[in-house]
């Protein structure tokens, strides 16, 4: 889904430099932007150190990197082009092989916005258009992004900024009670934010104190920077099975299921289909596959499935959601991180009909805050914090503690 208005966004077009070394690509994506009259193409060229040296001059507010060209591949060329001009938001392209899995995964950790596997073959059409809408939304949702944290008297809207104490302010509401529009709280009792799908408030509902026996995480746009620094944080804390559903492609998130195990020194694998849940494991979402949990002797398992697409995404978090509020109830502990859309909301619903416990990532640490935006604005969370204090609210629900 797309999250930027449609139409022209206030300051004109978000404005985006090309840099692939394969003139058809860029001649195709060329023609799909020229459509989209949100979107405006500043610069086009074929390699790195040409983006390197055009970069302050045309000032895109986002990039497609490609992460294989010659003369300065991608991953060389980034760290020159954020120096170069601070705040630019970077989608790495790349074919989709473990290599460059690795690589864009190492691209996300030195300062890269997302990623993008591109098609192998231009004819598959179905490939193509999937291809195109979810290039197009990346670039209106970090165009925007990139405005809303723009310095003053930067082209572009700026975000308000927080009120000390905005996020703790809102008014609570009954645990498990419906989300109602009569219940949005008041603006003198919790600031307007800039949500994903325009202004709202933060509101947050009462904790109901249950000790987790599970922790069910979902993410997307800037989802692996924000899981490293979650499970690096939380680490041999976790006694209970973690699912993580982060919208990936096949093969990157193996990848990802390997770093996450560096990082939490806990075993962390894409999941597989009727494995039991065991405590002290992650178990990662393999792309192009929904992950769910099942009632199973003696205990829960693992699903896999390949059922439709929800939010424009499979792996999608609301399916894991749905089934983790089916078999674990108000036991659950969930958390949103950062990420474009609004995949989880429904399922998170769910979740706090039945007393679970929800925590979302704060719009300033998000690259996107359109996922946690939707959950934190939609009353049916706990707690909406910076991503450097969610490992220490984990740490106290798990603990029976208010977050």
């Amino acid at each position: 889904m797309s999250v930027a208005a449609q139409g022209v966004p206030s300051g004109g077009p978000y404005r985006v430099m090309l840099v692939d070394d394969s003139a058809v690509i860029r001649g195709l994506m060329t023609r799909w932007m020229k459509e989209e009259a949100a979107v405006e193409i500043v610069g086009s060229v074929g390699d790195g150190s040409q983006a390197v040296r055009q970069v302050a001059q045309l000032r895109p507010e986002v990039m497609v990197l490609d992460v294989e060209m010659p003369v300065m591949d991608g991953l060389t060329a980034l760290p020159q082009l954020l120096k170069a001009l601070p705040g630019l938001k970077v989608i790495m392209a790349s074919t989709l092989t473990e290599r460059n899995a690795e690589i864009s995964l190492k691209a996300l950790g030195a300062g890269a916005a997302d990623y993008l596997a591109k098609p192998t073959s231009t004819r598959d059409t179905g490939t193509i258009t999937d291809y195109q809408r979810d290039l197009i939304d990346k670039i209106k949702a970090l165009g925007q992004a990139a405005r809303l944290s723009a310095p003053r008297g930067a082209a572009g809207p700026r975000r308000p900024g927080p009120a000390a104490g905005s996020i703790g302010s809102a008014a609570p509401r009954a645990s498990g009670a419906a989300p109602a529009a009569s219940a949005r709280p008041a603006a003198a009792t919790a600031r307007p934010r800039l949500g994903p799908y325009g202004v709202a408030p933060i509101q947050l509902r009462q904790h109901r104190i249950t000790i987790p026996r599970v922790l069910a995480i979902g993410s997307s746009t800037g989802g692996p920077q924000a899981l490293f620094t979650l499970f690096q944080d939380l680490k041999a804390d976790l006694r209970l099975p973690v699912l993580v559903t982060q919208h990936m492609p096949p093969t990157f998130t193996r990848i990802l299921a390997e770093h996450l195990s560096r990082v939490s020194g806990l075993t962390a694998t894409e999941a597989r289909d009727g494995e039991p849940l065991e405590k002290g494991r992650i178990y990662v979402a393999p792309g192009d596959w929904h992950m769910v949990v099942a009632a199973g002797t003696p205990g829960p398992v693992i699903r896999l499935n390949q059922n439709a697409q929800e939010n424009f995404c499979r792996p999608a978090v609301d399916p894991m959601f749905r089934s983790v509020a089916e078999v674990f109830g108000a036991s659950t502990l969930a958390v949103i991180l950062t990420g474009m859309g609004q995949d989880g909301l429904l399922g998170g619903r769910r979740l706090a009909e039945l007393g679970a416990t929800l925590l979302a990532q704060d719009e300033e640490s998000s690259v996107v805050w359109g996922m946690p935006g939707a959950v934190a604005t939609d009353g049916i969370c706990s707690a909406v914090l910076p991503l450097t204090g969610m490992g220490a609210a984990v740490r106290k629900v798990l603990a029976g503690m208010k977050p």
